[in-house]
């Protein structure tokens, strides 16, 4: 009896000290983002209230012992203009499991070739609305698999350098077989003190882009910049051959206030001729606390006679207004708060 006794002490020991292990919690965060805008696109202009890629989501983790944990991220975007949804997933919806071998996830999310080139230095309005880079492009993203049935690895973080690889399944979703291809994505980064380095490539259907970013903050300035190669064979009507795409950046910190400025050029298409553009931006944020800003900017594109890049405008019957050689240029007044 004492040694039965013993032996359920000692499994409940083992249960409590197992549900103490699995502890779990949950974030709700997210990000409203508004605009006042008059934005130009050619002759047509107009004055209006803009969502700046506002968002809600979720993310959890639970620690599950021995150093393994098992999360979850779900992001969804909304219309802070004007209330519209509806709240779907769309933006990200994955669930990971992570440890000393790194992490594996698997759902939705967007590429980290993005966030560790383009992204990193569009440091004014968090590469959002009007004046985001209008001039990256992303094959696998923009034309092929998109960002669903994702599986990705990312290796744990040696010396301030961490890498994630990650494969889109078609699962044969196109009703062409040619363009049933996988889309692959490839990042790295390099993060020490004032030094930020990152590289990402990403292949679809013989489609590639590749590119390199530099990011170095000095005092009170951090200056930022890309490279973008692009190879352009099977999509963009037919096929665009290749072309060279570059951004600097430059912030200047000021108490609360920050300066920004930054300018794009995409080179013209080796197949397309007149199809480059120049995109700069002008921009000035207040930072009333850590979480909410005021700001203003300023962006223009300026297209080739073939070149449609930049954020369309609407019109009045909320067509989008887009065409080869059209300008586009946009002045905004916004609020930022994110919680």
């Amino acid at each position: 009896m004492m040694k039965l006794s013993r032996l359920m002490l000692a499994a409940v020991a083992v249960c409590g000290t197992s549900a103490v292990m699995a502890q779990s919690s949950v974030t709700i965060y997210g990000r409203v983002n508004t605009t006042i805008e008059h934005q130009k696109t050619g002759n047509l202009s107009k004055t209006s209230m803009e969502n700046n890629n506002s968002r809600i989501g979720f993310k959890g983790v639970e620690d599950l012992g021995n150093g393994l944990k098992a999360g979850f991220q779900l992001e969804a975007g909304f219309g802070s203009d004007d209330g519209s949804g509806p709240l779907t997933f769309k933006r990200q919806s994955e669930v990971n499991l992570s440890g000393n071998f790194g992490m594996v996830r698997l759902g939705n999310f967007y590429p980290e070739s993005y966030y560790a080139t383009s992204d990193y230095i569009g440091m004014h309005n968090h590469e959002t609305g009007s004046s985001s880079d209008a001039l990256y492009v992303d094959p696998a993203w923009f034309y092929g698999t998109g960002n669903g049935n994702k599986v990705a690895y990312r290796t744990p973080t040696f010396n301030n350098f961490w890498a994630e690889a990650s494969v889109s399944m078609h699962e044969k979703a196109n009703a062409a077989p040619a363009v049933n291809k996988n889309g692959y994505d490839l990042a790295a980064n390099y993060n020490n003190g004032p030094l930020s380095l990152g590289a990402g490539y990403s292949y679809w259907n013989s489609n590639y882009q590749a590119s390199l970013r530099g990011l170095y903050t000095f005092g009170q300035f951090t200056l930022g910049a890309y490279y973008q190669r692009n190879k352009n064979d099977q999509v963009l009507g037919g096929g665009h051959g290749n072309r060279n795409n570059f951004r600097l950046s430059g912030m200047y910190v000021l108490n609360a206030s920050e300066f920004h400025v930054n300018v794009g050029r995409a080179n013209s298409w080796s197949k397309v001729d007149d199809s480059a553009a120049t995109q700069w931006t002008l921009g000035y944020n207040y930072n009333l606390s850590k979480r909410t800003k005021v700001y203003t900017y300023y962006t223009k594109v300026n297209n080739g006679k073939n070149a449609s890049y930049g954020y369309a405008t609407k019109d009045e019957n909320n067509n989008v207004i887009r065409a080869n050689g059209l300008n586009t240029s946009s002045f905004a007044v916004g609020v930022r708060h994110n919680f």
